[in-house]
């Protein structure tokens, strides 16, 4: 399966973008309350309700986090906005706001946190890439005010994270 070509996903078929669909099928997961049928996969992007990736028991989440890897493979990242943590900037992390048109969406840019809760700055020393060695210290995640609008056929995958309650409609 190449980018931007997918015959069946998740139960989804059709010939358009694999990674808008999984968005758009992320956006009516989190608008919606479904009863969730057993799945195999734990961390499958379609799996239902809210709150069922790694913690089927949990109902009180109001966001799928979720990341994109570029056609290259890389993650993508965005900048955040934050006047309490202003040495951090830079998220590969996401919650879907709307999914419109053909296939673009607005996406919230969340602030990734340690197991204290504190930022972490994903970036390598040098500031240019993301760094896997820091991902692996994100624990936890906060609603930032950023948000951005991208074209998901721009993209080649998605993954997602956790179901997490971040207070978004509080």
């Amino acid at each position: 399966m190449g980018c931007g070509k997918h015959n069946n996903v998740g139960g989804v078929t059709g010939g358009g973008n694999c990674v808008c669909e999984v968005v758009r099928a992320i956006l009516d997961i989190q608008t919606q309350a479904v009863q969730d049928d057993c799945s195999t996969c734990t961390t499958n992007c379609f799996l239902e309700p809210l709150g069922g990736i790694v913690s089927p028991a949990r109902s009180s989440a109001d966001t799928r986090v979720f990341t994109l890897l570029t056609k290259t493979g890389k993650p993508f990242m965005a900048t955040f906005a934050s006047d309490e943590y202003p040495d951090v900037c830079v998220s590969i992390y996401f919650r879907v706001e709307d999914v419109f048109d053909d296939c673009c969406a607005t996406l919230r840019v969340l602030i990734p946190l340690d197991e204290n809760d504190y930022p972490v700055c994903l970036l390598s020393d040098c500031g240019t890439q993301v760094s896997l060695h820091k991902v692996c210290e994100v624990s936890g995640w906060a609603a930032s005010d950023s948000c951005i609008t991208v074209d998901l056929s721009c993209f080649c995958a998605v993954q997602c994270i956790e179901d997490v309650n971040l207070g978004i409609c509080n």
